[in-house]
C-alpha cells in the first residue's frame, strides 16, 4: 500500500524517518513486518522511543501494545540511547561463581550505574547476559565487542576507565 493513501506522517524532517518507511513499504507495510520495521529503526536512530513505536505501529496498522510487546520482548531491541562505549558482564553459572558480581558491584560504585543503565554523560551503557559462550574464561566480560577473559574487579574498572576517559 503507498505511503499516499495511508496518510503516514513522518514524526520529523529527519530523512532517518523516510528511510525507515522505505523499510516498512518493502515489505508492503505488512504487519509481520513489525521485527524488521523495529530493527530499521532502531539501525537508524540506535534505540526505540515512543514516537517510533507509534510511528510503526501506525504504519503497519498495528496496536501500540502489541509493538511495544515486541520491543521489549526481544533483547536486541533496547529502549533507552545506549552509551558510547558498552559493557557486557557474563552472568552464566561459570562467571556467577568466579567473580562477575563483584565486577558489576565495582561498576556501580565507580560509575554509578546498575546493569540495563547508563550514566548521565552517556559514556557507559551496562549490561548483562546470561552466557557469552566462554566458559572456560570466566569471568568473561565484552567492552565495546572486545571479550576480555579472566578479568578481575580491579582490571575491568582500569580498562573501562581507560575507554571512558577517551
Amino acid at each position: 500500500m503507498p505511503l499516499e493513501s495511508q496518510k503516514i506522517v513522518m514524526p520529523s524532517a529527519d530523512k532517518r524517518w523516510r528511510m525507515v518507511d522505505n523499510a516498512m513499504r518493502k515489505h508492503g507495510y505488512r504487519p509481520d513486518a513489525l521485527i524488521e520495521s523495529l530493527h530499521a529503526v532502531q539501525e537508524l536512530f540506535g534505540f526505540l522511543d515512543d514516537v517510533s513505536l507509534r510511528f510503526v505501529a501506525t504504519a503497519l496498522k498495528l496496536p501500540m501494545s502489541k509493538v511495544y510487546g515486541v520491543a521489549t520482548f526481544y533483547h536486541f531491541f533496547t529502549l533507552k540511547p545506549k552509551g558510547q562505549h558498552t559493557c557486557v558482564v557474563c552472568m552464566g553459572t561459570a562467571c556467577y561463581i568466579k567473580g562477575a558480581q563483584n565486577i558489576l558491584d565495582r561498576i556501580e560504585k565507580d560509575h554509578g550505574v546498575k546493569p540495563g543503565e547508563t550514566t548521565a554523560d552517556n559514556k557507559l551503557s551496562v549490561l548483562t547476559a546470561r552466557c557469552i559462550g566462554s566458559c572456560g574464561l570466566a569471568p568473561a566480560v565484552v567492552l565495546d565487542g572486545t571479550m576480555i577473559g579472566k578479568v578481575t574487579p580491579d582490571q575491568m574498572a582500569e580498562k573501562i576507565c581507560g575507554c571512558v576517559k577517551q
